[in-house]
């Protein structure tokens, strides 16, 4: 018997792949620094996991398929302080931010349609685009232009007839650029003459560094009915394995659409619901030290990698990634050879290959994306660890 062509072909992660390796590490006695993966290391907030303890369900019940009413109306408030005219019946909450991607590919989309998505990008989206069976077409950026987005020819210029639809991510996950207003009214214009759905991940909407302005999709009004927006509470508090999302749409026929989808996985799980209730009652004030925690790792970072010779990199602008081009030839082999090979006194470092980033096979090969989730202290040495070892590895494979 053979299984099918979606479950044969459908890309494992290029983060999470490599783990059985870092666990082998382990065993031997390594300490690893885990900064291929995007978990952070601060708290979770002492509310969400009060919502956990106080539980005086007595019976463990199902749900609504689209969420708790009092969960929505929290998110749809937290959206209105941003300014963004949105009620509950915009909002279908979903089992991460995950589920909330598959669904809106599958809202948009039927099989062998077409999504534009830039990259490098989150790698995750191959696997709900399988699940999907739609095919992202790939619109590639350039770390020496800052992975800003193309002119307005370039990214028509993969429109298709079978293009359903645009995808950006802003703060973006893995590059870490924050798009201009300019550039999303850029392709706002596009979707609108188009006739194209737009699709925005901003679940790192709150991670902007150096004063700059996050500018979400919600703002442009012309296109609010071809707006999908994808939420999740994992990185913006600290929340990564209760996995709650959201997708926001102000499109009734998505929003019917989505909740079929949601009733078709019966619900999302109850005690989850309520402690994301808590957290989106916290209030912006809660992100204020949060946001200066990683914009000090993120200097640090940029800092320490700038005294390594013959990369090159931009410095993240949010989200807390960056992707960097090693003089090396094969990054995963590379990351390979950290987990298995290389030690310095006892420690190694793990980062994430960056070829899974990419659609396009010649892309990434290069590149590697780190996460900055770890604390000033253990970052700087994960750093200085990584540093030792992209040198022994050069003195060996060059």
């Amino acid at each position: 018997m053979e299984i099918s062509k979606r479950g044969r072909e459908i890309q494992a992660s290029p983060i999470r792949k490599l783990k059985p390796l870092a666990d082998q590490a382990r065993q031997k006695g390594i300490k690893v620094y885990f900064i291929n993966i995007g978990q952070p290391d601060i708290p979770t907030p002492k509310p969400v996991w009060d919502a956990f303890c106080q539980a005086q369900e007595e019976v463990l019940s199902y749900g609504p398929a689209q969420g708790l009413p009092e969960l929505r109306e929290a998110i749809a408030n937290y959206y209105r302080t941003k300014g963004h005219d949105l009620n509950s019946e915009n909002i279908v909450v979903t089992i991460g931010g995950s589920e909330a991607i598959h669904f809106a590919f599958s809202a948009v989309s039927d099989p062998g349609g077409s999504i534009i998505i830039p990259e490098p990008y989150y790698t995750n989206y191959n696997g709900y685009a399988s699940f999907a069976n739609v095919n992202i077409i790939p619109l590639t950026l350039e770390v020496e232009k800052g992975f800003r987005l193309p002119s307005r020819e370039k990214i028509e210029s993969k429109i298709t007839p079978e293009t359903k639809a645009i995808l950006l991510c802003s703060p973006n996950n893995p590059t870490g650029t924050v798009y201009t207003k300019e550039e999303i009214a850029r392709v706002v214009e596009i979707v609108g003459q188009k006739d194209l759905f737009l699709i925005a991940d901003e679940v790192y909407n709150e991670f902007i560094y150096d004063g700059l302005h996050h500018t979400s999709v919600l703002e442009f009004e012309e296109v609010k009915d071809r707006t999908i927006v994808i939420d999740s509470i994992s990185k913006r508090f600290s929340c990564c394995g209760a996995r709650i999302g959201a997708v926001i749409t102000r499109n009734e026929e998505i929003y019917q659409a989505v909740l079929k989808f949601a009733q078709a996985r019966l619900c999302p799980p109850t005690m989850e619901q309520k402690a994301a209730l808590r957290a989106y009652q916290l209030g912006p004030e809660y992100f204020q030290s949060i946001r200066q925690e990683y914009q000090k790792r993120r200097d640090l970072l940029y800092q320490e990698l700038s005294q390594i010779p013959g990369i090159i990199m931009h410095k993240p602008q949010g989200a807390f990634y960056i992707i960097v081009r090693l003089p090396i030839k094969n990054s995963e082999h590379f990351v390979r050879w950290m987990l298995t090979e290389f030690e310095l006194d006892g420690e190694t470092a793990m980062v994430a290959p960056a070829q899974g980033f990419y659609a396009s096979p010649d892309k990434g090969r290069d590149e590697i994306r780190i996460a900055y989730v770890l604390k000033e202290e253990d970052l700087r040495r994960a750093i200085h660890v990584f540093r030792e070892g992209l040198k022994k590895y050069q003195s060996i494979y060059s």
